[in-house]
């Protein structure tokens, strides 16, 4: 049997479930999850193999009008994701009727390769709703396949997933067999803290923090992590750290517990939390968190 290979990448607004699919397909939690708009802000491949086939999955920021240069940067991701995508799955959720930007949507619209547009969160709709979105979808995207979806509920995710085998060229793995992402352990780590704060933080606190972490010693029955959370201003680093330590305890336990499901070993997490100033507006800070590459 022949053995196909290719790159598949999931563009649409924020929040729309293109981190739930990406997980559903790979079979592990790659990218955080949370009801919060902006959640991923990397470029994050996930890949799964086959006998015969390697899917390399790619889970892009949500498309967005950039206010300042992080969210820049995060728009440089999903512009590389139309470069190099053998299939784009553009997806969308019911009652959406475009992306957020329309230079995106016109390189939707002039796609040379295939695209399957992915009706996501059917599961929240009627049957006439559904049907009104297929046309509308279908007048303004007559080039794109169209597939309801629940990803969350893991409706019509498998059938998608055979279809896009289909639509991959013939061509050698790209990456090790055994391979599950792109991503190094420390991202995992830096992501699952920061999915904890995006969570139990309001307002503008979740989207000025940035997650490093120092160190990651691995022995055989134990992993010890260091991570230090960036904030933008000493009063952040107050809410974040809450009463005698108690929000940043939790922040830790939390992510603690997620880390020894994903890395199936017991985990020691130390956190601390430093100020740096106006990090998400200076380019060499935004380097060093991997952004601006």
């Amino acid at each position: 049997m022949a053995h196909r290979s290719g790159f598949v990448n999931i563009i649409g607004n924020p929040n729309v479930g293109k981190s739930t699919l990406m997980n559903a397909f790979v079979g592990e939690k790659l990218s955080i999850i949370t009801s919060k708009a902006q959640t991923t802000r990397h470029r994050i491949l996930g890949i799964v193999n086959g006998d015969d086939f390697q899917v390399i999955l790619s889970d892009t920021p949500g498309i967005i009008k950039p206010a300042y240069e992080l969210q820049s940067s995060m728009m440089d991701f999903v512009k590389s994701a139309f470069e190099d995508a053998d299939v784009l799955l553009y997806m969308v959720e019911i009652g959406e009727k475009a992306l957020k930007d329309e230079a995106f949507f016109k390189k939707i619209q002039n796609s040379k390769i295939p695209v399957l547009l992915l009706l996501n969160k059917i599961d929240t709709s009627d049957q006439v709703a559904l049907e009104e979105q297929m046309q509308h979808w279908q007048a303004v995207l007559p080039n794109a396949e169209i597939h309801p979806i629940s990803a969350l509920e893991n409706f019509n995710v498998k059938e998608v997933f055979e279809r896009i085998l289909e639509l991959l060229p013939e061509a050698p793995p790209y990456y090790p067999k055994d391979q599950l992402t792109d991503k190094p352990e420390r991202f995992f780590v830096n992501e699952t803290i920061r999915e904890k704060i995006l969570l139990h933080y309001k307002k503008e606190i979740p989207y000025s923090v940035e997650v490093e972490t120092e160190e990651f010693l691995e022995d055989e029955d134990i992993i010890r992590i260091r991570s230090v959370i960036m904030v933008e201003r000493d009063t952040q680093k107050g809410i974040i750290i809450g009463h005698k330590g108690s929000a940043l305890k939790r922040v830790g336990v939390e992510a603690r517990k997620d880390l020894e499901k994903f890395f199936a070993k017991q985990v020691h997490i130390e956190l601390y939390v430093k100020v740096n100033k106006n990090w998400r507006s200076n380019s060499q800070q935004l380097k060093r968190f991997g952004y601006n590459n």
